[in-house]
């Protein structure tokens, strides 16, 4: 054979191989992503039943009888024995009273008890009352005991008196406590650091026009050792 015929064989051959093969299969198709599954529809809150909300009330109580409980009953904690005011209701200035016993802030000695001290003035000019007590302490912290609207967030001072009457100002300022309306009292608590010097006494003053109306005060009790 010749070199031109043995090519056209291989030529030949190489055809016919590649007729014989079996053409590749189209790739398949990605399925179609599913839907997105829709979102749970969200159920409005329901308001608490007429229980839920007496219940809620109950306890409410029950945490301010707690709070107001380890008050009365806290060994560190004492009452005071004598008291004085810059004003009390009805009193005038040109005619003080005969005696501290005879002034309306005597009212506010010992526990609570809801007879309370008022003072002369309802939005004007700065008023304060000064609590002393039989045994001074290292004082840790003072609760007063508050009545009506206006009282509480009107207290502006807290000075703590030494045995001598050198007063230190443990904390001034605008007061953002509210009423308490869990109970009868709202009470007013500022701790500080336990101080150097034993505590006799403890004055409040309050800004009369910060939150207007006659300021109502049960007690004010000492806590330290």
């Amino acid at each position: 054979m010749n070199r031109q015929l043995v090519s056209s064989l291989l030529l030949s051959l190489l055809a016919l191989t590649a007729c014989q093969k079996k053409e590749a299969p189209p790739a398949a198709e990605a399925p179609p992503a599913a839907a997105p599954a829709p979102s749970p529809a969200v159920e409005p809150a329901q308001p608490p039943s007429v229980q839920d909300a007496e219940k809620a009330e109950k306890q409410a109580k029950l945490d301010y009888a707690m709070i107001e409980d380890s008050f009365l009953n806290d060994p560190k904690g004492q009452w005071a024995t004598a008291a004085k005011a810059s004003s009390s209701f009805g009193e005038k200035p040109e005619e003080p009273p005969e005696t501290p016993e005879k002034s309306a802030a005597w009212k506010i000695t010992g526990k609570p008890d809801g007879d309370i001290w008022n003072n002369n003035n309802q939005d004007i000019g700065f008023d304060w009352i000064e609590l002393r007590y039989s045994k001074p302490v290292h004082a840790i912290e003072i609760r007063a005991a508050f009545t009506g609207d206006e009282s509480v967030e009107s207290v502006t001072k807290v000075e703590l008196l030494d045995a001598d009457g050198k007063a230190t100002t443990v904390w001034s300022g605008v007061n953002d406590q509210k009423e308490d309306r869990r109970g009868r009292r709202s009470w007013f608590v500022r701790k500080f650091e336990k101080t150097a010097q034993p505590v006799a006494a403890v004055k409040l003053t309050f800004a009369n026009n910060v939150s207007p109306g006659y300021k109502e005060v049960d007690a004010v009790q000492l806590v330290g050792e």
